[in-house]
């Protein structure tokens, strides 16, 4: 039973599944996509935290702190009822679509991105100081040079929240609704199909997370390593 479902399971990857290969463009979609906007907003709020100082600095970056731990169904429960028709955004009528998958990831991810940025550009600001007084940069050019310097640290932090967006169950299941041919992922399909006792499905789209999960690890791992040889030149 197992074997044949395993066999089966490599045959629709072979054979490029129709439902099994929308299912994994979907999920790479939304995921690509929620980790881009993460970037350029996790970036831009990590940078200005880390350079600036006000009053309720602190608090914020223990706010962001305390999210990188949030439950991805609470996460997904705080989205349903704000874009539920009864809530503020309701009238959007966003629930239920691929746009609440790419908020609800967007919020599971922002909160890693904006702490490693800091930390990054936190510590690269120390190291520099004496050349940025020497230099009188402007805070721009404070900002692109420390980015770019730590660009390893941060492509590892960018791998990192598209691993977590794929992998993510709870919160997608919560605002898409796993509903065919529209908001259905690896992970949700995978859950699904499991418990229907389709377990071919679930296996072939295994094996398809798992290679891209081992391709993100082995990104990850050339990054820090050039990031290694990058500091001691």
């Amino acid at each position: 039973m197992i074997i044949e479902s395993v066999k089966e399971a490599f045959n629709l990857i072979i054979l490029l599944d129709q439902d099994v290969m929308e299912i994994v463009s979907l999920s790479l979609q939304v995921s690509l996509m929620s980790v881009i906007l993460a970037v350029f907003a996790g970036v831009f709020i990590g940078s200005f935290l880390a350079l600036s100082n006000f009053p309720l600095r602190n608090s914020i970056i223990l706010i962001f702190n305390v999210l990188m731990g949030l439950p991805p169904v609470v996460a997904g429960l705080i989205i349903y009822i704000i874009l539920s028709a009864s809530g503020p955004l309701g009238v959007y009528n966003l629930l239920y679509t691929p746009t609440a998958m790419v908020i609800a990831q967007f919020i599971l991810i922002l909160p890693f991105i904006v702490t490693i940025s800091r930390q990054v550009v936190e510590d690269l600001s120390e190291e520099y100081a004496e050349f940025f007084s020497i230099f009188g940069l402007t805070l721009y050019e404070k900002i692109k040079t420390m980015l770019w310097d730590g660009r390893y640290s941060l492509l590892t932090a960018v791998m990192a929240g598209l691993g977590r967006a794929l992998s993510e169950v709870g919160a997608v299941l919560i605002v898409g609704g796993n509903i065919n041919h529209y908001t259905r992922t690896m992970t949700t399909t995978i859950a699904m199909e499991t418990s229907k006792g389709d377990i071919s499905r679930a296996i072939s789209l295994g094996i398809i997370l798992l290679i891209i999960a081992l391709g993100l690890n082995l990104i990850i791992h050339i990054y820090q390593t050039k990031g290694k040889k990058h500091s001691y030149v």
